[in-house]
């Protein structure tokens, strides 16, 4: 049976909920279970990239030119 487990937060970006995903996740494993993660951030119409590093944190731009933010993974 799937399971799933949503991590929320505010507006103020931090390492707070990537952490706490990691976290859980790995606990999940050490357990014996499979684990998938996905990150969304749900702006619609709004490119994060634009956006105040206050609202939404660093956003960093890869060799592809990929936008991400902390929660590299």
């Amino acid at each position: 049976m799937t399971r799933h487990i949503f991590v929320t937060g505010g507006v103020v970006s931090s390492l707070g909920k990537g952490l706490t995903s990691a976290s859980i996740g790995m606990l999940l494993e050490r357990r014996g279970l499979k684990v998938r993660m996905q990150k969304l951030d749900p702006y619609i119409n709004v490119d994060p990239g634009t956006m105040s590093p206050y609202q939404h944190g660093e956003v960093y731009v890869l060799d592809d030119g990929a936008e991400t933010d902390l929660d590299l993974g």
